[in-house]
């Protein structure tokens, strides 16, 4: 007879791991969709006047002593690029934030407001489907260590990693939705929204990454979900035909 305590333990370690890779996702997914660096990048801004005592590298300085004097003729050396300084800015699905110039800090403001008005409907259902993304990875999390720690029996556990893949799988289909609808009213936004918005350079953030490394955890750990689910059915198949096989022996030749 073969010792149970093999596959009890197999299945253990994948639920483990699966739990563990949902975990990990779900810590991503909050920080990404609670961050505002989904994207960076800089913009030309035109250099302001200087006032007092600022430096020229920042400012454009009047050729005038008398700066006060409206009438004064106003020389301006620099010319082309150098009329303008680069300001870095980060945005995310709920602020956008740029560095002030000449002063430390940051101003912010709603990236929804920033958004054209004819895709502020996507961004909404994007924000929607973070938000379920959240809840449902939330829901497999619970499922998951249910399972792992107060499941009576191997069937109650397999209708609770069941319905944990589920709710896994389905997580991982709207996160991937969210973040693909959020790329596209970025770019609409890059390309539509207010000037005095408009990225000069801009690529993905940290953020950004880290909610498609959530994605790859959630469908990693749907994976091991539903392979240690299909394993275990298959076991129990392989013992109920070995009893089947070892009943029929035993009726076809009854010991004496």
């Amino acid at each position: 007879r073969m010792p149970a305590s093999v596959p009890e333990a197999d299945r253990r370690h994948r639920s483990s791991a699966a739990f563990s890779l949902s975990f990990l996702s779900l810590a991503f997914s909050i920080t990404a969709f609670s961050s505002s660096y989904w994207c960076e990048g800089t913009r030309k801004v035109a250099k302001p006047f200087c006032t007092g005592e600022s430096k020229g590298d920042l400012c454009i300085r009047f050729n005038s002593p008398d700066a006060n004097n409206s009438q004064a003729v106003q020389y301006i050396w620099e010319t082309g690029d150098d009329k303008f300084v680069e300001r870095k800015f980060h945005a995310g699905i709920w602020y956008s934030c740029e560095e002030m110039i000449n002063e430390e800090g940051e101003k912010c403001r709603s990236f929804i407001s920033l958004t054209p008005a004819s895709d502020r409907g996507v961004l909404w259902l994007s924000i929607v489907a973070e938000l379920l993304y959240v809840i449902l990875l939330l829901m497999g999390n619970i499922l998951m260590s249910v399972e792992m720690c107060f499941y009576s029996s191997v069937i109650d556990g397999l209708k609770i990693n069941a319905f944990s893949a589920v709710v896994t799988v389905l997580a991982g289909l709207l996160g991937m939705v969210a973040h693909m609808m959020y790329t596209t009213v970025f770019q609409m936004t890059v390309n539509l929204g207010p000037e005095d918005w408009r990225p000069h350079t801009w690529d993905y953030g940290w953020s950004y990454c880290l909610a498609w490394a959530s994605f790859a955890c959630c469908m990693a750990s749907a994976v091991t979900t539903i392979n240690k689910y299909t394993k275990t059915i298959l076991e129990f198949k392989h013992k109920r035909k070995k009893l089947e096989r070892s009943l029929k022996i035993k009726y076809k030749f009854p010991d004496h």
